[in-house]
């Protein structure tokens, strides 16, 4: 019953969380904006699906947060079903690669188009993150 009363109480604020889900209320009517995010089934990375903005920025840090204290020398961002990273979620993305250690990256696959343009456009030197379409 612990659940169904946090419930309640995160959607008079206007949120819902479920498990790995989390929802915030964006107006009146509209979707609310939705970050999913599962582990590999490898261990190495994370799948992502959703949005990455205003609203599920602090999931989307907590997700890098983890992936640079893991110590993965390699570790998988597959975000082919991402729609859209606004851009603070790419300069969270670009911070947490820079607090890498020696050897490490981040391997980003299949991001939208727009997060390939914007980490070539504010980050082109910063080798911690590899971008593979495949």
């Amino acid at each position: 019953m612990a659940g169904n009363r946090r419930g309640t109480r995160d959607r008079e604020r206007g949120e819902a969380v479920l498990g790995d889900h989390h929802r915030t209320s964006y107006g009146p009517g509209a979707p609310a904006p939705c970050l999913t995010v599962r582990p590999l089934a490898d261990g190495r990375g994370v799948r992502a699906a959703g949005e990455i903005g205003l609203a599920t920025h602090t999931i989307w840090e907590r997700v890098l947060e983890q992936a640079v204290r893991g110590g993965e020398a390699v570790y998988q961002l597959e975000l082919s079903e991402v729609t859209f990273v606004d851009v603070a979620g790419a300069g969270a993305l670009a911070a947490a690669a820079a607090r890498l250690g020696d050897g490490r990256r981040f391997v980003v696959r299949r991001p939208p188009p727009a997060l390939s343009r914007v980490l070539d456009l504010f980050w082109p030197d910063l080798s911690t993150i590899e971008v593979s379409m495949s």
